[in-house]
């Protein structure tokens, strides 16, 4: 057994160490741990803490318990605090538990004072009147404005017999140099590492190098352990098997063909600390060994004879079933929960797989079946080896469904469709361009347990197909015409509305609910949509105009396809501007509150009552303050509010509901 020659102290920057064989010394150890924040990179997807802390973890149960062992850490209370280096269990015999759950609780957060830790450790095994040796294995350089270099010749000087050893892991060639010199300085070694396997190699050099060797021992006698297992299993087949003692929990225990060379291993199982478990038997037949074998040398320490004998299992299935059906089938008996049954063209090769479900603890379930016609076997397959230990055959024939739509739709339009059976719930219904190939799915419909939906026609007129498809290979086995026609759409709005007012609008049907009537600038691109509402079943609605003036489009817009049927123009003015249409209304643009102003109008409307009204310019338009009927003249005096604000003076039909003049009056 090797020895440990001086007291060391293991600084584990990336917390790796690899290799699993116990450490044994005569004087103290102490473990440097590295908790700045780079420990949560990761190395093949794992952080470097998690690595770190199933390694000293493993470091620490195969400790000697005759070694003290103590523990310091850095970087773990504060993140920017250079001195930030901690004495977390002091040298003593190890508590392997106590530890461990020390380690785990470490959270890196800080800066890589890599010299004043070395200067820690150093001072912890008094290197100045014993001899000491500090491992550092580092994925960083230091951080803390400090000379490493200059810090390990100072060590070598004034320590008994001070040695640093470095592993730079996942180093660039800059910072490989810059830790280095501590090795050079102090007669260490120094090992570049740029993987996990390649710092397990580094990690055996440098312990080579701390070690003497011992006198050499006696080979140790090795234990044998009694296996038992049954005398026969069937191929697939889960079964238990039993060992006499643990040697080693990373010890496994496997089932080989008999006379297998040493070290063969196939299905096993970990030893653990359990003295049973379960195994797979292969899908050969024969005869085979189950196997304890140590995990050091792959030495095999005892041995049970089996003999794998042939499975067989009796599946039905019917005769004859529609391609892209789901159909029933059974089987007698569950070798492996994992096996699995599935249907292949007959005479495929062994181990091929397409629909399938596994057996679990089931006696029957459900496939699909493909959807071209042909003769098939229904398979049960083991999950071990990808053996078929039975099969039925079972033909698939041609299923055929027909379908009924309109002979004539408007584009985007919701439309009725049916069909007179459903495959399968997964089948779809779908609206195509005539001829399309075959798989091609737009606006589509699942069939479920129904014979009857609805679609929605394309946008661009033409020659359709509603089809219905397998879900099973996407193909169609039913099939409608259908012509897409384009539909007549008109709209109107007023001509000229202030900016941020509503908008009334109406238009000639809705071709469908989930259309659009939108409010865009004058010949904006196809699709553009500003404020807009869904039309629903209805036929007028309102809408807030923009509140840039400028020149507009109002759109009737259809859902599918965003294509517009119908516009009509639409002029945004200034906020305060007068609007007439017809009546000719002028009033004043400022006025004093309480001031009587005079109205003049030059036109009129044609119904019986029409009349002046003052109103809030944000009142909607048939409210007011007060109103006053017209006569014979064409002026009359208002009195403007006691309250300043922006007014409205407002000609309107009543009979006829229309505003046929508006003029705003500042009252200051």
């Amino acid at each position: 057994m090797k020895l440990v020659a001086s007291k060391l102290a293991i600084m584990a920057a990336t917390g790796v160490i690899a290799y699993a064989s116990a450490v044994q010394a005569a004087d103290d150890v102490v473990i440097v741990y590295d908790a700045s924040g780079s420990m949560w990179g990761q190395i093949d997807g794992t952080s470097k803490v998690e690595i770190a802390r199933e390694v000293l973890a493993d470091l620490v149960n195969d400790w000697d318990a005759e070694t003290n062992l103590g523990l310091v850490a850095y970087g773990h209370r504060s993140k920017g605090d250079c001195t930030d280096i901690e004495t977390l269990i002091s040298p003593a015999p190890v508590d392997r538990g106590s530890f461990i759950d020390t380690v785990n609780a470490i959270r890196p957060v800080g800066k890589t004072p890599i010299s004043a830790s070395v200067q820690h450790a150093a001072d912890l095994l008094s290197y100045r009147d014993n001899p000491a040796t500090v491992v550092l294995i580092s994925d960083g350089v230091e951080t803390c404005n400090a000379d490493p270099c200059a810090l390990s010749a100072q060590l070598a000087k004034q320590g008994v017999k001070f040695t640093a050893h470095v592993v730079g892991f996942d180093l660039d060639d800059a910072a490989q140099a810059s830790l280095s010199c501590i090795a050079d300085n102090t007669g260490g070694m120094f090992v570049p590492a740029g993987n996990a396997d390649e710092l397990h190699d580094a990690l055996v050099q440098v312990q080579d190098a701390m070690v003497i060797e011992p006198e050499p021992t006696p080979e140790p006698v090795v234990p044998q352990v009694i296996v038992t297992a049954p005398e026969q299993v069937t191929t697939g087949a889960k079964f238990e098997v039993a060992w006499g003692k643990t040697i080693d929990s990373s010890d496994f225990i496997t089932i080989v063909p008999a006379g297998s060379d040493e070290g063969t291993r196939q299905n096993h199982i970990r030893a653990r600390d359990d003295l049973s478990g379960t195994l797979t038997a292969p899908a050969t037949p024969g005869l085979y060994e189950v196997r304890y074998v140590l995990d050091e040398g792959d030495k095999t320490l005892g041995v049970a004879p089996v003999e794998v004998v042939e499975a067989g299992v009796t599946v039905t299935a019917p005769e004859q079933v529609t391609t892209g059906a789901t159909f029933d089938v059974a089987w007698d008996k569950t070798i492996n929960v994992s096996d699995f049954i599935t249907i292949v063209p007959a005479g495929s090769d062994e181990g091929t797989r397409q629909n399938h479900i596994r057996a679990r603890d089931d006696l029957s379930g459900k496939l699909t079946a493909p959807a071209t016609p042909g003769l098939y076997e229904v398979r049960y397959v083991l999950d071990e080896g990808d053996k078929t230990i039975g099969s039925a055959m079972v033909e698939v024939v041609e299923a055929g469904v027909t379908v009924t739509a309109p002979e004539q739709v408007t584009t985007g339009a919701s439309f009725d469709i049916a069909w007179d059976k459903t495959v399968n719930g997964s089948d779809y219904l779908t609206i195509v361009p005539a001829g399309s190939d075959e798989g091609t799915r737009h606006n589509h419909i699942r069939a479920r347990d129904d014979l009857s939906g609805e679609l929605t026609a394309p946008a661009t007129p033409g020659l359709y197909e509603v089809r219905y498809v397998l879900d099973e290979g996407n193909k169609t086995i039913g099939m409608a015409m259908v012509e897409l026609i384009e539909p007549e759409m008109g709209i109107s709005g007023p001509g000229i509305v202030r900016a941020g007012t509503q908008v009334d609008i109406k238009w000639a049907s809705a071709i469908n609910g989930s259309d659009y009537v939108t409010i865009v600038p004058a010949g904006a691109d196809e699709g553009t949509r500003h404020t807009h509402l869904r039309v629903h079943d209805k036929t007028e609605g309102r809408l807030k105009a923009p509140d840039e003036t400028g020149l507009y489009e109002i759109r009737y817009v259809l859902d599918q396809g965003n294509k517009t049927l119908a516009s009509a123009s639409l002029e945004v003015v200034g906020a305060d501007a007068p609007l007439d249409d017809g009546a000719g209304l002028s009033a004043p643009e400022t006025a004093s509150t309480g001031e009587v102003i005079t109205v003049t109008w030059t036109g009129s409307g044609e119904g019986a009552d029409q009349r002046i009204a003052l109103a809030h310019k944000d009142q909607p338009d048939f409210s007011w303050i007060s109103a006053q009927k017209v006569g014979e003249g064409k002026s009359m005096e208002l009195t403007m509010p006691d309250e300043p604000g922006l007014y409205e003076v407002r000609y309107l039909d009543i009979t006829n509901r229309e505003l046929l003049g508006r003029s705003v009056v500042e009252v200051k």
